[in-house]
């Protein structure tokens, strides 16, 4: 795969050279790009900077449009898929009566989709890498959307389990492939925002998949077949109708996007370069990158508050409905609507702090004030008996729980340099984030209906310990090294290096400054 991307490369230097002229034909210009652009021409030679700035924001625009409509809409049709189980609950006649569900059967149902889940997702972005993102992106949509649909068809929780936990495996690769992906496309103070845009998709699956829920339970009975199953069936025939287009819409990486023109891969290129990113085009599969990130602290930090979004998470999209129903609503129609507006309002939220974490570069401070808006509702669920005040709560819970998730994991996309690290580290840190939908799945209990005060408790816990703690812990220590490196009180660490050895540094140079 990088040979191939560096064929990409030498292909824009000809085409380039063909429309611009030689190399030195452009050097007597007396304009001369900087050392670090010597392989990739300037395309604007001789522009002025408000012409630049101009066909930037052009570039960005028309990446912006082909990338994050179509992504978001994938999103959206995952985050549906895997917790549309809550909904089918919810519905009347429910799947735990249809099949003979009993005692912990739904959560060990909820479980056995993290295990394979997490357990894939490390190795993700490699195949990713590997068979380039179109080939990746197609697959496993397409998959997890037969079984999707298959998962209508069961008749007993032996099948319901075997097809949670394909899903799992087939569905492991989007969530951290995509912000992987994205991050070889924009800029570090621009990922922020479209991280966000596609992770609201997430929130927007909530609403959209308790209205088309209430909808489709309408369908009970229709061809024999309970209103549940309809959910399951409609909703993966839409997935795998969507994946068919997938080949066509995704394209791979800058240097290789049929969408641009070459003057425009050049730019994509180059602001990438601007930005002190590792040259995604050319890097090679090389393991030290693999024992770059296991070794890297920050890696660790992430993953634990990673872990604190992601339990609060499940927990909130998977039991919602259950959690109204121990407000008082009876399944139903009723019921799914009453779970759209908190999806809503933490999806507005969600895109609100992408935008504003990007404008500041304040994403640590983000997940402080979002994450303590989630204790609070957490904290009201736990305490108050009273359903409007737990019903107020939840929008306060998926509030603080939604807009942290997109950026947590751009932070960490942020903070480290290298196509490979990058793509191990986020592995990393979603596997390790998603292993917590285990608990998620088990703290519900059905015995301390209607209050949940275990499940709460637990979810209180997560949010201010690994959530809010260790976002404190990771900016107040990544202040420091900024500090220190400031200082030049690591430049010591170059002594002695060649120059592959320097590259092969990322992140750790001294001259990379980290986001706070």
């Amino acid at each position: 795969m990088a040979e191939t991307n560096a064929s990409h490369t030498d292909k824009l230097q000809v085409d380039y050279n063909e429309k611009k002229g030689t190399p030195s034909e452009v050097e007597s210009t007396g304009t001369k790009s900087p050392p670090e652009y010597d392989d990739l021409p300037d395309p604007d030679i001789g522009k002025s900077d408000e012409e630049r700035a101009a066909l930037d924001r052009a570039l960005l625009w028309k990446i912006d449009l082909w990338l994050i409509p179509w992504l978001s809409l994938l999103y959206l049709l995952s985050f549906l898929d895997r917790t549309n189980i809550g909904n089918a609950r919810a519905t009347k006649p429910g799947i735990e009566a249809s099949i003979g569900m009993n005692g912990r059967d739904y959560n060990d149902a909820l479980t056995i989709f993290f295990v394979s889940y997490a357990g894939a997702e490390p190795l993700t972005n490699l195949l990713l890498k590997r068979y380039t993102p179109r080939v990746f992106f197609t697959s496993i949509i397409l998959l997890w959307g037969l079984i999707m649909t298959l998962m209508g068809l069961v008749q007993n929780q032996a099948g319901l389990l075997a097809c949670r936990w394909f899903l799992g495996l087939a569905e492991a690769g989007l969530f951290p492939g995509v912000n992987y992906y994205l991050s070889c496309w924009y800029r570090r103070s621009e990922l922020g925002f479209r991280a966000a845009l596609f992770f609201s998709a997430a929130a927007l699956a909530g609403s959209f998949g308790g209205l088309l829920a209430a909808a489709i339970s309408q369908m009970n009975g229709v061809g024999g077949y309970e209103g549940w199953r309809w959910i399951f069936i409609i909703e993966g025939l839409m997935t795998v109708f969507v994946g068919l287009f997938c080949w066509w819409m995704v394209t791979d990486f800058p240097d290789t996007a049929s969408f641009l023109n070459a003057d425009e891969k050049l730019r994509a290129l180059r602001r990438l370069r601007a930005d002190n990113q590792a040259r995604a085009e050319t890097e090679k599969l090389d393991r030290r990158y693999v024992f770059a990130a296991l070794r890297d602290w920050k890696t660790w930090a992430y993953a634990i508050q990673y872990m604190g979004c992601l339990c609060p998470l499940y927990c909130f999209s998977l039991f919602l409905p259950t959690i109204l129903q121990g407000m008082g609503y009876v399944p139903g129609t009723r019921l799914q609507l009453m779970s759209v507006p908190p999806y809503a309002v933490a999806a507005a939220l969600t895109v609100f702090i992408g935008w504003f974490a990007d404008r500041t570069k304040w994403r640590g401070y983000c997940n402080m004030v979002v994450s303590f808006i989630g204790c609070i509702g957490f904290a009201l669920l736990l305490a108050t008996d009273n359903p409007r005040v737990q019903y107020a709560a939840t929008f306060l819970g998926a509030c603080g729980i939604y807009p942290t998730v997109s950026n947590t994991l751009t932070w960490a996309s942020n903070n480290v340099e290298g196509v490979y690290k990058r793509g191990v580290m986020v592995g990393i840190v979603v596997g390790w984030g998603n292993m917590n939908g285990v608990v998620s799945s088990n703290i519900y209990n059905p015995k301390e209906k209607p209050h949940y005060r275990s499940g709460h408790g637990i979810v209180l816990a997560y949010m201010f310990l690994f959530l809010f703690g260790g976002t404190i812990f990771t900016h107040l220590m990544l202040r420091r090294e900024n500090r220190l490196r400031r200082a030049g009180k690591r430049d010591h660490w170059l002594e002695g290096k060649s120059a592959e050895d320097i590259r092969m540094m990322g992140d750790v140079r001294p001259d990379f400054y980290y986001t706070l």
